[in-house]
């Protein structure tokens, strides 16, 4: 499977906005953006006004590096919002909003949603009972998802606990710690949603 093997940090840089990537070391004093807050390379500190087209193309990729999913994927993900009843911007949230990594990742069970990736393939999570080992894998309203008993007294899970409360849980979700159980309520509302993008800039590019 074809991923991003650089460096994080460089993402958020060139995106001049943090995308939280590296869970703690964002909020951290020697998270890279706050130290150099300009696009990584030779001519970071000195780019030009950017244009309305280009603009567009930072917010589409500002959105898949913040869900960590690639182009071809992300396209799939604009056609399906397209086809739907409602706003495509707001739609196309909502699906990246229900991918399992992302609800792990939401829930506080993973630091960061890359963490929340490697959780799921390495196969520690069950949805309605049953092992799904697929980050992508969407979640529908009333689906329960939870760690397997054997993987809870992980590092990760064990940590996840000790700190449970210390990041806001999304009001559509409904988490508890013992056992580690997530309950979907529903799909979020845009206004649920805290993602910093701008969705319209991203319909817009892909509507040209």
């Amino acid at each position: 499977m074809a991923r991003y093997t650089g460096a994080d940090c460089k993402l958020c840089r060139r995106e001049k906005v943090k995308l939280f990537l590296k869970g703690s070391k964002c909020e951290s004093p020697k998270c890279p953006i706050e130290i150099r807050p300009y696009p990584p390379g030779e001519h970071g500190r000195n780019r030009s006004k950017e244009s309305e087209h280009l603009l567009q193309i930072r917010e589409k990729q500002k959105a898949r590096r913040i869900y960590g999913v690639l182009e071809k994927q992300f396209v799939g993900y604009y056609e399906e919002a397209v086809r739907r009843k409602g706003v495509t911007g707001e739609t196309l949230l909502q699906i990246l909003e229900s991918r399992l990594d992302n609800i792990v990742y939401r829930a506080g069970f993973a630091k960061s949603r890359d963490m929340a990736r490697q959780l799921v393939r390495h196969g520690h999570i069950l949805v309605n009972g049953r092992r799904v080992d697929i980050p992508s894998f969407r979640v529908t309203e009333n689906d329960a998802i939870e760690v397997a008993q054997k993987s809870a007294e992980l590092t990760p899970f064990v940590v996840a606990k000790a700190e449970s409360g210390d990041r806001p849980i999304p009001a559509w979700l409904e988490v508890s710690s013992e056992p580690m159980r997530i309950l979907v309520h529903q799909l979020p509302a845009r206004a649920q949603i805290d993602t910093q993008v701008q969705e319209q800039l991203i319909v817009e590019y892909y509507s040209k």
